[in-house]
């Protein structure tokens, strides 16, 4: 399965599973990544951290760590 971290900038995708435990899992929902959600990769920075979604029509800056928990398929799929 494909994560948000390997996804690359132009690519549209569905968030398929959110995974983590506890307070890191409720912040990531917090900012809108919930399971059937789409995004789209708008950058990522030159060593991979942060990475620049656009999630819900708003811009979202997200640790490398916590797009690694974000398990996706492609938005076509």
């Amino acid at each position: 399965m494909q994560t948000l971290r390997e996804a690359k900038p132009g690519d549209s995708v569905t968030v398929t599973k959110v995974g983590g435990e506890g307070a890191v899992k409720r912040r990531i929902m917090d900012m809108g990544i919930t399971k059937g959600v789409g995004i789209t990769v708008r950058k990522v920075a030159p060593l991979g951290d942060p990475v620049e979604v656009t999630v819900r029509g708003y811009e979202l800056s997200i640790r490398k760590a916590d797009a690694e928990m974000i398990e996706v398929a492609a938005a076509n799929a």
